[in-house]
């Protein structure tokens, strides 16, 4: 049994996708994030900061989107979507898994809110170097990890797409704006968006975004 713990159009959109990708059976508890007075506090046992994503897998807690990500595509082989342990591909792999949590959304959320510091002043060092990073990496292969499609790229691809497209903080780089368009049209990645789509408009918090919009 694998429940997944969900908030549709947030962090956990990326695992939605990969769960897709993989083609296993899954229960979804949604959690809602933006409700007034903030997520029941009974959610903290399975998230300690009443966070999403987090998954329960056969009675254990998983949750941060690198160990999930891993966890999930070493558990489910079958869909081919991590590197074997062998594989030299595999430490790249891990890194990106890694540098999504680590490193990616706490430079763009430090440069979001306007936060001006010094590369040594936080462990997730500079915006501009994330950018560079992360291009470098596109620019140089087609996906997260070499030129073949992995459980990394849900995590990476959500994470560029919402911040380069809906909060407009990182830059329209034609690396990113490329990578994009070769992960759009993957099935798994359409039908999670579908479902994120209906699922945010069953919420509270984006129905009344929408009514205010018009």
């Amino acid at each position: 049994m694998l429940t997944f713990y969900h908030a549709p159009w947030s962090r956990s959109s990326g695992m939605l996708w990969l769960l897709e990708e993989l083609g296993v059976p899954y229960e979804m508890e949604l959690v809602d994030i933006r409700k007034e007075g903030g997520v029941d506090e009974a959610y903290r046992q399975i998230q300690p900061s009443k966070k999403v994503p987090a998954i329960v897998h056969d009675g254990v807690t998983i949750t941060e989107r690198a160990a999930i990500t891993a966890y999930l595509a070493d558990r489910f082989p079958e869909a081919g979507l991590a590197p074997a342990i062998d594989d030299p591909r595999r430490g790249p792999y891990l890194t990106m898994l890694v540098y999504c949590d680590s490193v990616f959304d706490p430079a763009l959320a430090a440069r979001a809110h306007g936060l001006t510091y010094a590369s040594n002043d936080y462990s997730f060092g500079l915006f501009e170097d994330m950018v560079h990073y992360v291009e470098r990496q596109l620019t140089e292969h087609d996906y997260a990890v070499g030129n073949s499609f992995t459980a990394a790229d849900t995590q990476l691809a959500s994470a560029i797409g919402y911040t380069m497209s809906h909060m407009k903080v990182l830059p329209e780089k034609p690396a990113f704006v490329d990578y994009m368009a070769r992960v759009a049209d993957r099935p798994a990645n359409k039908r999670a968006a579908a479902k994120d789509y209906e699922l945010a408009m069953a919420t509270p918090f984006f129905q009344k975004q929408m009514a205010s919009n018009g």
